[in-house]
């Protein structure tokens, strides 16, 4: 018997080291479901199969697009409602800003600045679908479903449309889209000229005053960079009476204008300025103008006076 036990050993174990073994175990179970709960939102983030999805990238446009020069920057945010079922750019339903519409012409760049001010994985992404989240165009794309942006996370990337249609910019989370992550992208063909609508009966009463930093390296509309106010973004229809009033607050010399190119001041239109360049507002002094709104489209409203846009002087003006 004892040369049979040598040749074939049994191997045994003691109830203590079996409890050892199953309390390790249960530990593992343990930390790797927290591990698991506790990235929920990501797990769910998550894309089907590539097996299982119809993904096409359409090439709109058989000829190469001809770049009009145009650049078109547009800045977005991702936002939750608490309960987080409602999702959205900018602004959540019904509160200014929300999911607002791009308008653009075939060959124009739009570059988009994009951050996750909500809790929770967002992606980004232009599609041509109506619906879903498939057909990215390559370039457009900020992270992905499988590698998003986390809260407080940013990233830039471009479009260039090549054919006139809508367009859509959207959360690439599976879900998200249908929870209100989209906004629409309108694309007129090349040489296209929009046309103005006729007068609305409606009207804006706008006050944008001239604003500097203390060392005179920043300038603005209404606040610094940075706090609240600062540069809004101006949103009406064509055909709308817009009244702007300004008020030069800071020390140096200021002018106004609504302008088809941020980078020239003599591109002033819908006779829109206040003032000018080569006969400013001094410090304290005032001006108000009154114009239509003309054809829709992505305009900017800036100090005239050479430089000052670029140091910071600029919003955005959208007709739609």
């Amino acid at each position: 018997m004892a040369q049979l036990e040598q040749q074939d050993p049994i191997y045994r174990t003691s109830p203590e080291r079996t409890y050892k073994m199953m309390a390790i175990m249960l530990g593992i179970c343990i930390v790797g479901g927290a591990i698991f709960f506790g990235m929920w939102d990501y797990w769910i983030s998550q894309p089907p199969p590539v097996s299982m999805m119809n993904i096409e990238t359409e090439d709109h446009g058989g000829d190469a697009v001809v770049a009009t020069g145009v650049e078109i920057p547009v800045s977005l945010s991702f936002v939750e409602s608490s309960d987080f079922r409602t999702l959205a750019f900018n602004a959540l339903p019904g509160e200014s800003g929300n999911n607002p519409t791009i308008t653009a012409n075939v060959g124009d760049k739009i570059v988009f600045d994009v951050i996750n001010d909500g809790v929770s994985f967002h992606a980004f992404g232009v599609t041509a679908a109506e619906e879903g989240f498939e057909g990215i165009f390559p370039g457009s794309e900020i992270a992905a479903a499988t590698n998003p942006l986390k809260a407080g996370e940013s990233g830039v990337s471009e479009f260039t449309p090549s054919e006139p249609g809508t367009y859509y910019y959207i959360c690439t989370v599976p879900g998200h889209r249908m929870q209100g992550m989209v906004g629409e992208i309108v694309v007129s063909a090349p040489g296209a000229k929009a046309e103005a609508a006729a007068p609305t009966g409606v009207s804006h009463d706008l006050t944008l005053d001239f604003v500097e930093s203390s060392d005179f390296r920043t300038l603005a509309f209404n606040a610094l960079p940075g706090e609240p106010g600062s540069n809004p973004e101006i949103r009406v229809n064509s055909g709308d009476e817009v009244t702007i009033t300004t008020v030069n607050a800071g020390k140096s010399f200021h002018a106004f204008g609504v302008v088809s190119n941020p980078d020239d001041f003599n591109s002033v239109i819908f006779d829109s300025a206040i003032a000018a360049a080569n006969n400013p507002l001094k410090p304290g002094e005032s001006g108000s103008v009154t114009f239509l709104a003309g054809a829709p489209g992505t305009y900017y409203y800036i100090c005239t006076v050479p430089g000052h846009a670029l140091q910071g002087m600029q919003g955005s003006f959208i007709v739609e």
